[in-house]
């Protein structure tokens, strides 16, 4: 079974007497169902999974409950054999944006203590935008990724000790040892190629057979797509367009959504797909990062809607997509191949994966940054450049951000290839592995004030 650092928070949740019905969002095929249904039938004698994409369907047992009263007649008849009492029973709603009343439900649920409740959804994101009644003060959502490069390297056997270790090392701005560095970095590369998808990951330990991998995520790519029939043709089409040109838009010198590409018409605008692009962020299977051209903490105060950045969710696909089966590129960091836009990728995944919020600095004076996140510990913003190359410490744009008095930058984040971490001008060379441990937010821990 795959470690997922998710499974903690989830497991301290349901062993809590919360008064609250944790909702774990996040796109398709990330393995919500697998580690909600691991840890609720460790914990209780009564596990009850509803999927109600089966439901709609099919049998439409859930379609028309309006009442608590509804929903336990409804249940009964489909799980009255495993129905206890709130202490021995966990009900599982998955995939509950399929019905939307249900989570407006949920408050009273919640309210009669007949038993614990637990949901998912895949494109919850979209779902709440459109549901006016939801129970704001009855439900806790998290937000799942694919495995992120550390569930990575714990799943090809790189013990937890091990990665302590690596942590010390960047916490201490150290630079790890040749053989240590070049173990990890080829376990990178392999990342890049298979991404953090469950099943693509199972599929590369069981097989190492990158065909496999990619016929997996090739599936995924298509269920993302048909995901979007639940619109009308032509939003539908301008959706699949959008999603197939961001490998393409992240090969272009500067990686934004080019609206008059979308559909090959000059004039077209950001407000002319603004439907379409919330879908594609707020169902998880893009990540948005947004410009800034004055930075100030916290960063949403000075965003650029306009000037968009969509990247996958999942790097592998997108060397699926640019690479197909060819692994030389990565694997053998081919001259001829400029691989700026996987590494932007991956940094970019991992930093959502630590719950930071993406921008970007476009500053037509000063140039363009990678990445900034907001920086809770100093209260000031952290930019990052990412290099794939070995001209890394060619940084015009992070050079002048970090030296410009207004914007109070401590210190600016170069990663790349290189093994050695370095501090020349404020400004810090770390390995791109090290991106695993960048984080601008707090830890989860009380505070008393």
């Amino acid at each position: 079974m795959l470690y997922r650092k998710i499974e903690a928070t989830i497991y301290q949740h349901l062993s809590e007497n919360s008064d609250k019905v944790l909702i774990v969002s996040g796109a398709r095929q990330i393995g919500k169902s697998f580690i909600i249904r691991h840890v609720g039938s460790k914990l209780y004698k009564n596990f009850v999974e509803i999927n109600l994409i089966n439901d709609f369907d099919g049998p439409k047992v859930f379609a028309n409950v309006k009442t608590p009263d509804d929903f336990y007649f409804a249940l009964g008849i489909v799980a009255g054999d495993h129905l206890g009492n709130e202490s021995d029973t966990l009900i599982f709603l998955d995939e509950i944006q399929k019905y939307p009343h249900l989570l407006t439900m949920l408050k009273f649920l919640r309210e009669e203590k007949r038993y614990r409740y637990v949901a998912s959804g895949s494109l919850l994101g979209v779902t709440l935008k459109r549901t006016t009644s939801i129970p704001i003060g009855s439900i806790s959502i998290i937000k799942m990724y694919p495995l992120d490069f550390e569930e990575f390297l714990i799943a090809n056997g790189v013990g937890t000790d091990a990665i302590q270790s690596i942590r010390e090392h960047f916490e201490a701005r150290e630079s790890l040892s040749e053989g240590i560095h070049n173990r990890i970095m080829s376990l990178f590369k392999r990342y890049l190629l298979v991404g953090g998808m469950p099943e693509a990951v199972n599929a590369y330990l069981d097989t190492r057979n990158i065909v496999k991998v990619r016929a997996i995520q090739r599936e995924i790519h298509d269920m993302y797509v048909l995901d979007a029939s639940q619109y009308d043709e032509e939003h539908k089409l301008k959706i699949e367009r959008i999603y197939n040109l961001v490998p393409s838009n992240m090969e272009n010198k500067k990686k934004r959504v080019v609206y008059k590409d979308i559909e090959n018409s000059k004039g077209k605008q950001a407000k002319d797909y603004e439907e379409e692009i919330e879908y594609l962020i707020s169902s998880g299977i893009t990540l948005e990062v947004k410009a800034v051209s004055n930075p100030k903490f916290p960063l949403t105060e000075s965003e650029h809607k306009n000037l968009l950045k969509l990247y996958l969710n999942d790097v592998g696909m997108l060397t699926d997509a640019l690479y197909r089966t060819n692994v030389t590129a990565v694997l053998n960091d081919v001259a001829s191949v400029n691989l700026g836009s996987v590494y932007e990728c991956v940094v970019a995944t991992e930093l959502a994966a630590h719950d930071n919020s993406l921008f970007y600095y476009d500053n037509r004076n000063h140039g363009e940054v990678d990445y900034l996140i907001d920086d809770y510990k100093s209260l000031s913003v952290m930019p990052i450049e990412v290099k794939s190359g070995k001209d890394y410490k060619r940084h015009s744009a992070l050079s002048r951000f970090v030296s410009t008095p207004d914007y109070y930058i401590r210190n600016g984040y170069v990663l790349s290839n290189g093994r050695e971490v370095e501090i020349e001008d404020r400004i810090i060379y770390m390995p791109i592995y090290y991106c695993m441990f960048l984080q601008g937010t707090l830890p989860d821990e009380e505070i008393l004030i």
